[in-house]
């Protein structure tokens, strides 16, 4: 008997049924995946970055790595691969420790919303970065505009 069949008895007649055809039966539900793409309509991964605002960002003038990593919400390995990448050159102790100012924060930033939102790749958001002196300007006001709409949006929920 295949596995997707339920056999019936009623008063010594056997009656058939297939799970996945018939309504009545309720299909089993299977816990969802873990693997593969994040669907469209999923948090993105830029809604979950907790970067503070520019009055509490620029109160300390120096961040270890590990604050920021935490602000990301990425792992230490990834800052340090793009500080390689993107010729980042953070203040170090002679140990070796790396210190983030908060303009370091902001292109870090930047090169997160690139990779991450705008999925360029890593030659892409160089270049870009690159031809686009200006970007830190746009990046700035495009920001502010997101800050204004979650605002409105909370306004709208309330009413």
């Amino acid at each position: 008997m295949p596995l997707n069949q339920i056999t019936f008895e009623f008063s010594g007649e056997e009656e058939k049924k297939d799970v996945d055809t018939d309504p009545a039966v309720p299909a089993e539900e299977k816990p969802k995946s873990t693997r593969g793409r994040k669907k469209k309509g999923a948090e993105t991964e830029d809604d979950l970055i907790e970067v503070p605002e520019d009055e509490v960002l620029f109160t300390k003038q120096y961040y270890a790595i590990s604050e920021v990593a935490a602000m990301f919400k990425v792992k230490i390995s990834l800052l340090r691969y793009w500080e390689g990448e993107f010729g980042m050159d953070l203040r170090k102790t002679k140990k070796g420790d790396r210190y983030f100012t908060p303009a370091d924060i902001k292109t870090l930033l930047l090169i997160h919303d690139l990779l991450r939102r705008r999925r360029f790749t890593i030659e892409g958001a160089k270049e870009f970065i690159k031809s686009n002196k200006k970007v830190d300007d746009k990046y700035v006001l495009i920001q502010s505009l997101q800050r204004i709409r979650t605002f409105l949006l909370e306004v709208k929920a309330h009413l």
